[in-house]
């Protein structure tokens, strides 16, 4: 059988570890990313040192793989929409076209039977004080397109916070209600169009507008579980969605609250690496790569650590400790700044009280 060759549009953390698994697979991988040290090309068969608006760059890159991914959600939609009239770009563009937009997304959920906070659209001052009317406070105030990690958003409390916020309408926003949820939860579930499998519930832990912690399983009934992962699998049947999607939930007491979505491998589910039987990247190349998919399991109590610039230190150190169920991820990016996601550490075996205990000091708090 002819080795398969995937694409990756994009080469961070989540293109080298999409390559990592397909080399566990025995399938090739070629990233494209615009950095020579892109931290993927240590691990991808071949490279292509472009621009991610380089159609010509992009073509290439089409032609030499079996399918094509992305990862990361601000993919020109104007240069990957005719590509995937050509190529095999299997997710399609719908996923990332209704992810991009932050007013799309939630009328997409809610026309597709998830439950939303109030939400509505803002382009100047007068429509921003007709949603703060209606919705009240307290309100979260996003830009509509390209915030992450807290970028991009402002929490109303008070006119004051009103007025603060109106340099913030230079560029489309949405106001959200602010619900105050028992926790976030992620629910990341890869489909063929047929089976759709899906990974457990993880509760997700920010500090900074940046997840800190994912802590698996999350701390919730078996019947909430099963409810929010089977809405997951149903939303992206309905949506007509392929591949992978990840969904951030707020849970509060029995209800559940669509926040957002990513279609690619998701930061939560870095754990399933170590965690569970199978992992988001594998059953992602399984799905590029036209194999089965598997339904993944959880083989202890886990908890994932973020690890940003200011945790690099203590992180490397917890590698040369080489501690039982530990788990160190190193990204190898050339630059390390505070805030920016350097790796991970997963701990197999751990729940949130023994994180505490003995491994919470060891980080910046």
């Amino acid at each position: 059988m002819t080795e398969k060759t995937i694409g990756i549009i994009g080469g961070g953390q989540l293109g080298l570890m999409i390559a990592q698994q397909a080399h566990g697979l025995g399938v090739r991988s070629v990233a494209l990313d615009p950095a020579p040290d892109a931290p993927a090309f240590r691990e991808t068969d071949d490279r292509i040192v472009a621009a991610f608006d380089d159609a010509a760059a992009l073509e290439r890159l089409c032609r030499r793989c079996d399918a094509v991914t992305y990862e990361f959600e601000n993919v020109p939609g104007d240069i990957l929409v005719p590509l995937c009239e050509r190529y095999n770009i299997p997710q399609g563009f719908r996923p990332l076209y209704d992810s991009q937009d932050r007013l799309r997304e939630k009328v997409n959920a809610r026309e597709h039977g998830l439950k939303t906070p109030a939400f509505a659209p803002v382009h100047d001052e007068a429509s921003l004080r007709e949603a703060v009317r209606r919705i009240g406070l307290p309100a979260v105030l996003k830009t509509r397109t390209l915030g992450y990690d807290g970028h991009g958003q402002m929490v109303l409390r008070s006119e004051r916070d009103v007025r603060k916020a109106l340099p913030m309408l230079s560029v489309p926003c949405i106001l959200e209600q602010f619900v105050r949820f028992d926790f976030e939860a992620s629910v990341i579930t890869v489909s063929d169009g047929e089976r759709a499998v899906c990974f457990p519930v993880g509760r997700n832990i920010h500090r900074d507008g940046i997840l800190d912690l994912c802590v698996v399983p999350a701390d919730m009934s078996d019947g909430l579980h099963r409810r929010m992962a089977d809405e997951s699998r149903r939303f992206m049947r309905e949506c007509g969605y392929r591949g992978i999607l990840a969904i951030e939930y707020f849970v509060k007491d029995d209800e559940v609250y669509f926040n957002e979505m990513a279609p690619r491998p998701h930061n939560s589910g870095h754990y399933t690496i170590e965690g569970c039987s199978t992992n988001q990247f594998r059953e992602l190349v399984r799905f590029l790569a036209g194999m089965p998919l598997e339904e993944p399991r959880l083989t202890a109590p886990t908890v994932m650590k973020n690890i940003l610039g200011q945790d690099l230190a203590a992180a490397e150190t917890v590698a040369g400790e080489a501690h039982e169920g530990v788990y160190v991820h190193i990204y190898g990016k050339t630059e390390s700044r505070p805030k920016r996601k350097m790796g991970h550490i997963t701990m197999v075996g751990t729940d949130l009280s023994r994180y505490e205990k003995e491994w919470a000091g060891r980080f910046v708090r």
